[in-house]
């Protein structure tokens, strides 16, 4: 736990001015337990009142978002965009369309993705959006009138120097692109105000593929400084969307057998490696569940309502929602012979399960650094949209390399300085991103 008195105090203060609101207070303790060694270095961070307005968003709107079923009864649901920082950049993260969606939740996500994206070396602010409405079950013009709705008012708040949002949970291409499409009629502006566009309007190469992919380009680092690589590894991934998917198709490539995936009713497991074209075909071809692979892979095994933890593996790979994996997942993966944890996901791990993997010799990878890869495919998304041009899927996955070998060295080195055990990421990640934000912040006075 933090031991500098003045993270503890700005900790227990964020816990009194933000109750109610367990995500957002669990990514707090996470990070601010790690930064106890900056502020004793740099009094001038708190003489700045640095963290307090760390922790508080620089803004957050929220709106109601009213649209009308095929069958003409009218429905309202809520919006939201949080602007959390933007000391480096314009405000950058996600949308999110799910029943969950809230303000601790999204409070929680633009927090991280502060962090996120000061480590990607790109110049993006933190921010994280979205709506407590749930596309699964709905028509696709259905969606549309509710993404119309969505970007009526949310077209107020962004723009390409202000706020630039994309996808996530529930936000996939056909939103991105309806919500685009209503951003142009109301604006008049062809402009890079959303990322994950599809490629006959501004859309970059890579981008489905940049999470996933990214995680494992993270996870190569990792498996290097150990003095090994992904060839005859076995991974057990959770997840079957875009990041899961394409993490165990890098993974594949680089000879790693990948034996599981899931979704929110079960997971599967084979022992002969996922046939993950099949996995493309029934989740995002037909939506359909992960339940269907047994029916043509027989010797396969369907496990209903549990996760994949208890699987004997080399790597796993938290690649579907916050607080998957718990303190007992995490026991059984060591015991399991699990030596390296990647978060594909954001804040996948519990608390408790982090400290447990750093206790125990797991080489465990945070969210904030490994995941990074999607959001930094949407910066280079920003980079051609300004530009005027397209790169082929080759350089974009150069750059993407790059960024993600940089992410993973800065965040070593910052361990190696200002934790007791160099192979802490979660630290390093944390101050590496924060000393950035801070730095910026400190250069441009109170605002």
């Amino acid at each position: 736990m933090a031991t500098n008195t003045y993270v503890k105090r700005a900790l227990e203060e964020a816990k009194k001015r933000n109750p109610g609101e367990p995500e957002f207070l669990q990514a707090l303790e996470e990070v601010l337990e790690s930064l106890s060694p900056v502020f004793d270095q740099h009094p001038e961070y708190e003489a700045a009142a640095l963290l307090e307005r760390m922790l508080e968003p620089e803004r957050l709107v929220s709106f109601r978002v009213t649209w009308e079923d095929d069958a003409g009864k009218v429905h309202v649901n809520r919006g939201y965009r949080v602007q959390y920082n933007s000391a480096i950049g314009p405000y950058k993260g996600g949308l999110r369309f799910h029943p969950t969606v809230n303000t601790s939740v999204l409070k929680f996500l633009g927090f991280e993705q502060c962090f996120k994206n000061s480590l990607t070396g790109l110049p993006m602010g933190g921010g994280k959006g979205g709506a407590d409405f749930d596309p699964k079950g709905k028509s696709d013009r259905e969606v549309m009138r509710f993404c119309q709705s969505f970007m009526t008012e949310l077209s107020r708040h962004i723009g390409q120097f202000t706020d630039v949002p994309a996808g996530d949970i529930g936000v996939g291409g056909r939103e991105v692109g309806y919500m685009y499409g209503q951003y142009r009629r109301l604006t008049n502006q062809s402009v890079g105000v959303l990322t994950g566009k599809g490629l006959s309007f501004g859309g970059s190469l890579t981008r489905t593929e940049a999470t996933g992919y990214g995680a494992c380009y993270f996870a190569q680092e990792m498996l290097a400084e150990k003095g090994t690589d992904f060839n005859g590894k076995v991974v057990a991934i959770s997840g079957s969307g875009n990041v899961a998917v394409f993490a165990g198709e890098k993974a594949t490539q680089l000879g790693a057998k990948v034996v599981t995936l899931s979704d929110s009713n079960g997971y599967i497991y084979d022992a002969n490696g996922v046939d993950l074209e099949l996995v493309k075909d029934i989740k995002f071809n037909k939506r359909g569940r992960i339940s269907e692979y047994v029916e043509r892979y027989l010797e396969a095994e369907y496990h209903e309502g549990k996760r994949p933890w208890g699987v004997s593996c080399d790597i796993a790979m938290a690649c579907a929602t916050q607080n998957e994996l718990d303190l007992e997942d995490a026991k059984m993966l060591t015991a399991n012979g699990c030596r390296f944890v990647v978060e594909g996901a954001n804040m996948p791990t519990t608390l408790e399960a982090t400290r447990y993997f750093l206790e125990n010799g797991v080489y465990f990878a945070p969210g904030k650094a490994a995941n990074a890869g999607g959001v930094a495919c949407s910066g280079l998304e920003m980079t051609q949209n300004s530009m005027r041009l397209n790169w082929s899927f080759e350089e974009v996955d150069v750059k993407l390399q790059g960024i993600m070998k940089k992410i993973y060295q800065q965040a070593k080195s910052a361990a190696t300085q200002y934790s007791e055990n160099a192979d802490d990421l979660v630290s390093g990640a944390n101050i590496a991103g924060f000393v950035k934000i801070a730095d910026a912040m400190l250069a441009q006075g109170l605002y």
